[in-house]
């Protein structure tokens, strides 16, 4: 299993494939199983993790608002 730093660096790699105006939640830069097998503690560290880090990066990711069941959205801004 790996790390949250791990899981961290992959969903930082992989929204860089993202386009303009794309809106998305965490999960949905893992593949279906990937994120099953996360457990649900390091799911909820992670998202913390990735929100901190487009808060506190430079990158093309906003934060808008949070879904119905409290996962953040993101969507990626025009360059």
């Amino acid at each position: 299993m790996k790390s949250v730093n791990e899981l961290l660096k992959q969903a930082i790699s992989e929204s860089t494939c993202l386009q303009e105006n794309e809106i998305f939640l965490v999960r949905d830069l893992f593949k279906g199983y990937e994120w099953n097998r996360i457990s649900r503690s390091d799911r909820l560290l992670l998202g913390t993790l990735f929100l901190n880090y487009v808060h506190n990066t430079s990158t093309r990711l906003v934060p808008i608002e949070k879904t119905s069941s409290g996962q953040q959205r993101y969507k990626v801004k025009n360059i």
